[in-house]
């Protein structure tokens, strides 16, 4: 598993999963880390891993859920909406870096730091009329039968997660897209609600929106400062979708020592 979007200012988190097992043949050429992708290069790789992977799936948190449980808590939610999308529970979980967000913090399991968290119990309870898992809670145990791994460096050391990376990001992307069609001005068509240039300029301009994730002390914004109606006019859509990175140097406008994001927690160097 992977996520993207937890260091933006709009827009939903979204976490990726692809399942592979001793099956599968050697990944597809060029998958690597989403961030060191085109755009066209990503979107050009989605068919090949869904085609690759034994299942795939794409959650999301949107922006009232991460004010309302904590970026941590929406990270879980999203990461167990794509699980519960699979077809079948995978046996263990990977995940990038050193931090198990999947796991809640409580007797049963904790967000650990570079630890493996063994489950033991089924990991939703099943709607018994429907026969399909209820919506999964930031805040209750995970009941959970997949084993917890961290990875440091998993996007770039496993092509799974690489993978899912890939499929988080083209998603996510074309989220932010569509949304930027009602919310022109501040041109998330380029910027997908990270903090670029024109974003923050947009946002001190016009305040926030219902996108923008108001419990972060966002740049620019003061409480209750509201988008006022006139946001909603004007604006073109570019042809293409613009990185904030650079794909030859995904660290070149990004400054990790001092990089922090509007909550004051230290980002990944990738601004995620």
């Amino acid at each position: 598993m992977d996520e993207v979007g937890r260091g933006a200012l709009a827009g939903p988190v979204t976490v990726g999963v692809v399942v592979v097992d001793a099956s599968v043949r050697a990944a597809p050429s060029g998958v690597r880390d989403s961030k060191l992708l085109t755009p066209a290069a990503r979107q050009a790789l989605v068919p090949r891993l869904r085609r690759w992977a034994t299942a795939h799936a794409v959650g999301h948190a949107e922006p009232d859920e991460i004010d309302r449980h904590g970026i941590i808590g929406a990270l879980r939610l999203a990461g167990r909406r794509a699980l519960t999308a699979l077809p079948e529970m995978p046996p263990c979980v990977l995940l990038d870096g050193s931090h198990d967000w999947l796991t809640p913090p409580g007797p049963r399991g904790g967000e650990t730091e570079g630890t493996t968290v063994f489950l033991t119990e089924p990991l939703f309870e099943l709607d018994a009329v429907r026969g399909r898992p209820t919506e999964p809670s930031p805040t209750e145990p995970f009941h959970g039968q997949p084993e917890v791994r961290t990875l440091v460096k998993a996007d770039l050391r496993c092509a799974a997660v690489a993978a899912a990376s890939v499929l988080a990001k083209v998603e996510r992307d074309a989220i932010m897209v569509a949304r930027s069609a009602d919310f022109p001005r501040y041109r998330w068509c380029d910027n997908k609600g990270y903090a670029a240039p024109d974003h923050l300029a947009a946002l001190a301009e016009l305040g926030a929106c219902e996108q923008h994730r108001r419990s972060w002390s966002l740049p620019g914004v003061s409480a209750g400062n509201d988008v006022p109606e006139d946001a909603f006019l004007g604006g073109d859509l570019l042809d293409e979708l613009l990185d904030l990175t650079d794909p030859r140097d995904p660290t070149a406008l990004l400054d990790p020592a001092g990089l922090r994001d509007p909550a004051g927690l230290a980002l990944d160097v990738d601004g995620r």
